[in-house]
């Protein structure tokens, strides 16, 4: 999946989660800037293993707290 791909698919999954479209930035950090409590985080991790086919382990949400490490995350474990 190609870092165009993987962005454009990870702000519609934001866009699902009730994120508005001007807040979302890669620097955005997903506690802070977009509010996310432990619902929000909860659909969002739903909505993401959904779209990329991926499985987040509990030990790696630590490394999902902003946009662009989102990005990162999901460059390194998509196919």
């Amino acid at each position: 999946m190609t870092a165009t791909s993987i962005r454009r698919n990870l702000y519609k999954v934001l866009r699902k989660t009730g994120v508005p479209k001007n807040q979302i930035n890669e620097d955005a950090s997903l506690t802070d800037e977009l509010l996310f409590d432990d619902l929000d985080m909860n659909c969002f991790l739903f909505y993401l293993e959904s779209r990329f086919n991926v499985n987040i382990k509990n030990d790696e949400l630590s490394q999902l707290a902003s946009v662009r490490s989102t990005i990162h995350y999901l460059q390194s474990h998509c196919a």
